[in-house]
């Protein structure tokens, strides 16, 4: 059996969210969306991965694709503060030990673009840490897995040892929260 043509464009060179895309079924090709990620001052964590996701979709989209073009954006908050990807190991410990014991939001906003306009849908969930060792957090460290992470930590990989509770979207937490994303290609006619 051929393959499906593609039904979308995700604007998005990640793994995991190529892999959710796979898993409801959903043909797509990918384009990297190079756009600055940096919070504007005093952006609340819900406007901020809006904002990003969104963007992602409109430069894909005006680059010429003809496809509706899927973007997403992840991020980690605690104590009103946003943890981005860490910067380097000592960001990343940091991180991990701030979440430690700890319950925090994980927020992704996902967007669709299409010729009749951009659309979104943001998921929001409550994650539980279990309290992590400073030995444990240092051997995650060198496993590789939390350097591009929002929070520095992967809830689909070894991270997931350290989750307590969660409350919310597993695959949102990943980075492509599937209920929205069927939402929004239901909405945009789009069939799969």
């Amino acid at each position: 059996m051929p393959p499906a043509a593609p039904l979308v464009c995700l604007a998005s060179v990640s793994p995991r969210r190529h892999e959710l895309l796979a898993q409801i079924g959903v043909a797509h090709v990918v384009s990297a969306a190079d756009i600055d990620e940096a919070v504007h001052p005093g952006e609340p964590a819900a406007q901020y991965v809006v904002r990003v996701a969104c963007a992602k979709a409109r430069v894909v989209r005006a680059r010429g694709m003809a496809l509706p073009v899927l973007a997403a954006d992840t991020t980690v908050v605690i104590d009103g503060t946003i943890l981005a990807k860490p910067r380097d190991r000592a960001d990343g410990l940091a991180m991990l030990a701030r979440l430690s014991g700890r319950t925090h939001e994980v927020l992704t906003a996902v967007a669709l673009a299409t010729s009749a306009g951009l659309e979104y849908r943001l998921s929001a969930s409550a994650v539980r840490m279990r309290q992590v060792s400073a030995a444990e957090g240092a051997a995650y460290w060198e496993s590789g897995e939390p350097r591009d992470k929002a929070g520095g930590y992967a809830i689909q990989g070894r991270g997931a040892l350290f989750i307590e509770h969660l409350s919310g979207s597993y695959s949102g937490v990943m980075g492509l929260p599937l209920y929205e994303t069927g939402e929004l290609l239901a909405a945009a006619g789009l069939d799969w």
